[in-house]
């Protein structure tokens, strides 16, 4: 890939660009903030039901975070870019790499996960279930690409339609990003028909058929790779890897934080852990023992871990980031950046070992992802057969539950497959207590009039 074509400030929307005191890629950044779709992301469970008086991570302190983790991870591979290919870079290229990958990078940080519904992967399980379990009455009136699409909704996929599509009655372009910001969400490049397990960039999907035709304007904007046309295929842009790293470097260990915080994980073990993989990557642990044994709080004492936990694992994402960076321009890497070092580390295999025995398989988490699955299956159930219903046939009951759906989600002149994407925008976009509140009115658990 050239690297002077691989980042641009075209937008979705084809609006021309404006002078600003801010470049683009901030702009990107302060767009994606003001959002609506950024802003429920407050409300969408992260890994633990939000628990009140007890502080935890929801989807829009871990985008923060992401953020914070990617703008560093962007800065230093920009001078990196901008240092060791100075002699490739025509000059806009390198006031791009030394000033703007860091802002490119934390924008896309920041929406990863705006396409994700409520409660988490359950909700995602329960988009993909309900046309699976319905298939028979619901597959005839859809194409095997479209069908695709349905049976195996992806939040990824559908963060390129939240941020990209035009709403009805709303402006073309969705948030307008640049095309920069968009490819480097993209982390399954592909149509959904093609995703194969084994396979990084084909793992899930990337965009929807409905968004297909603007998915390749930000690939060939950005200088994608093609792997293949029927059915399309793209190379990750190499900015995704950076993404993904600051995605994976803070789940990974926030989770834990979380659940220290919480009770489930003591003391004693999420120390335990965090002190090894530091130990693994200093130079100096009689001074990060002695910062131990000052503080006598022990939220305290693993905040300060996690800090070190963090900073270690940029720095090795940074290292590996640089040492394969020809695999990645050329679209060749096969494996995640933590993936990568997981394998020469023990520490970070002992983390995700423990972490997936004693936190994501925790009674309350998977009390909440089996509340969540019903709960977003059975609003779809509410929905979607009346949506997809013709006028002949339409009853009271259908007009009644329609009339719930906010008129920019109603696409009447649409396809069936439009109509339905329009119904999931809606479900998926709900925050957790938003489902909650709606599917207990809806089922008759809670009557009575609300504002």
């Amino acid at each position: 890939m050239n690297l002077n074509k691989i980042f641009t400030s075209q937008r979705t929307g084809n609006n021309p660009n404006t002078v600003a005191s801010r470049t683009d890629f901030q702009r990107d950044f302060d767009r994606i903030i003001f959002s609506s779709a950024f802003r429920r992301l407050q409300n969408k469970t992260q890994v633990f039901p939000l628990p009140g008086s007890v502080f935890v991570h929801n989807r829009l302190t871990h985008s923060l975070e992401v953020s914070s983790v990617g703008r560093s991870l962007g800065s230093v591979i920009g001078e990196f870019v901008a240092e060791n290919y100075k002699s490739d870079l025509t000059e806009e290229s390198k006031i791009f790499y030394n000033h703007n990958l860091g802002n490119v990078i934390a924008a896309a940080c920041l929406c990863h996960d705006v396409g994700n519904p409520a409660f988490g992967h359950s909700g995602e399980d329960a988009i993909a279930s309900y046309f699976d379990r319905n298939e028979n009455d619901l597959k005839p009136k859809f194409n095997d690409k479209e069908w695709a699409d349905l049976v195996n909704f992806e939040g990824n996929a559908n963060a390129i339609r939240v941020l990209a599509q035009q709403q009805q009655g709303k402006d073309a372009g969705g948030t307008q990003l640049t095309f920069a910001t968009l490819a480097s969400i993209a982390k399954y490049p592909c149509e959904a028909i093609a995703k194969r397990k084994g396979i990084i960039h084909r793992k899930k999907f990337g965009f929807f058929q409905n968004e297909k035709e603007i998915f390749l304007e930000i690939a060939k904007g950005t200088d994608m790779i093609s792997e293949n046309e029927e059915p399309q295929i793209f190379k990750r842009h190499p900015f995704v890897w950076l993404v993904e790293a600051a995605d994976d470097i803070c789940y990974n260990i926030i989770d834990m934080e979380d659940a220290h915080r919480l009770g489930i994980v003591s003391t004693a073990d999420c120390k335990n852990l965090f002190f090894e993989l530091v130990k693994s990557e200093t130079d100096d642990v009689e001074r990060v023992k002695r910062k131990l044994d000052s503080i006598g709080n022990d939220n305290e004492k693993i905040s300060y871990l996690r800090a070190k936990v963090i900073n270690a694992l940029i720095n090795k994402s940074i290292a590996m980031y640089k040492q394969n960076f020809t695999q990645i321009l050329e679209g060749n890497l096969n494996k995640a950046l933590l993936d990568i070092y997981k394998n020469e580390n023990k520490s970070l295999q002992d983390i995700e070992s423990f972490s997936k025995e004693k936190i994501y398989n925790h009674k309350a988490v998977v009390e909440i992802e089996n509340a969540g699955y019903n709960v977003m299956y059975e609003l779809l159930d509410h929905f979607i057969p009346s949506i997809l219903k013709s006028e002949d046939k339409i009853k009271s009951y259908d007009t009644k539950a329609l009339k719930l759906i906010p008129k920019q989600f109603i696409y009447d002149e649409g396809s069936d497959y439009q109509k339905v994407l329009g119904v999931i925008d809606f479900v998926s976009g709900m925050t957790d207590n938003y489902a909650t509140d709606l599917y207990r009115k809806i089922k008759g658990i809670d009557i009575g009039m609300t504002m």
